[in-house]
């Protein structure tokens, strides 16, 4: 198959499935939509996601966007639930299940037990006459015309159309419970969103190392101790009431060599950077961040104070770009 080939194939596969999802969103009633919406809204569970074979794999990753979006949900496998995982589920939990033709024999026998347990199902099926859609409390039609393959068989664009359904709804509920940018990254703490909503810049303070600090009427030599030792890159000088004055940096000490040569007879007055930029404990590392870098001098390290501006340790850049920031 040359080149043209090959890309003609891709866009055929490609347009299919928006063919489909476009064909969807004209069968699915406003009734099933709301119905569906309003049983899970009201559920004081879970909801459990299911489906055999590709259908279980969208199942697994609609589950996952419920609970990433404030709806708590997990996978319940038909088959295992046959053989005891029908006790994860709880009498206030919501059954979503997902299935092309609805005459999967593990998905109906587990709908027969969920009925008499008496949980609401909501069904995302290719068939709404099926077996499992007289199973249902509600179904959302998920028919497709046409698989995206080049034989008509495999889950494609059924699958495509089931997921994205299912998204549609975790994406609504979200909608209706006012679910935050704060909430998704209490969620989400490792992810880039969530350092950014999550982190300040006290949770990146290198607390073991010291906090590099010397008081103005020290001399240079336990100013330069005191920056060598933790190695930070920095001292914050305070005055006699422990409050943040300055800032001596390494920049500072070489840029003192250069204008004085031997600095060792001078104070630290001298050479310190007065009423430096500072940053509240509480501050988020992303602001302390674009506080360092959008200017046209960066900081590399800047001390980090309480609400009384005594010095709490020094930030560097350097762990801000670290954490992920």
């Amino acid at each position: 198959m040359d080149d043209s080939k090959i890309i003609e194939e891709f866009r055929n596969s490609f347009s299919i499935q928006i063919s489909e999802l476009t064909n969807t969103i004209q069968q699915i009633s406003e009734e099933s939509v709301l119905k569906s919406v309003e049983i899970i809204k009201n559920t004081k569970g879970k909801v459990a996601c299911s489906g055999m074979g590709k259908s279980g794999l969208i199942a697994q990753k609609i589950a996952a966007t419920f609970s990433s979006l404030g709806t708590p949900a997990f996978f319940l496998h038909p088959g295992e639930a046959l053989h005891g995982d029908l006790g994860a589920l709880q009498k206030e939990d919501v059954v979503l299940v997902i299935a092309k033709s609805g005459e999967s024999e593990e998905v109906i026998q587990m709908l027969n037990v969920v009925k008499k347990m008496g949980n609401p199902v909501i069904g995302i099926l290719g068939n709404s006459r099926s077996r499992a859609g007289s199973l249902c409390d509600v179904v959302l039609n998920a028919y497709v015309s046409k698989e995206a393959d080049p034989l008509n068989l495999a889950p494609t664009s059924s699958t495509t159309v089931a997921l994205v359904i299912g998204d549609s709804l975790a994406s609504t509920l979200a909608k209706i419970k006012r679910f935050q940018p704060e909430n998704f990254a209490f969620y989400h703490p490792a992810g880039q969103l969530g350092k950014r909503l999550l982190l300040n810049v006290e949770d990146l303070l290198i607390l073991d190392q010291g906090n590099p600090v010397v008081y103005i009427h020290d001399s240079i030599v336990k100013l330069l101790e005191t920056i060598t030792k933790p190695n930070l890159g920095g001292a914050i000088v305070v005055d006699e009431n422990y409050k943040t004055i300055g800032i001596v940096t390494d920049g500072d000490i070489r840029r003192s060599i250069l204008k004085f040569g031997n600095i060792l007879d001078k104070k630290i007055e001298d050479i310190m950077t007065r009423n430096p930029i500072i940053v509240r404990k509480n501050t988020k590392a992303i602001d302390a961040l674009h506080l360092m870098e959008d200017r046209p001098s960066q900081i590399s390290v800047i001390p980090v104070v309480d609400e009384d501006d005594k010095p709490i340790g020094l930030l560097r850049i350097h762990d801000l770009v670290k954490a992920g920031l």
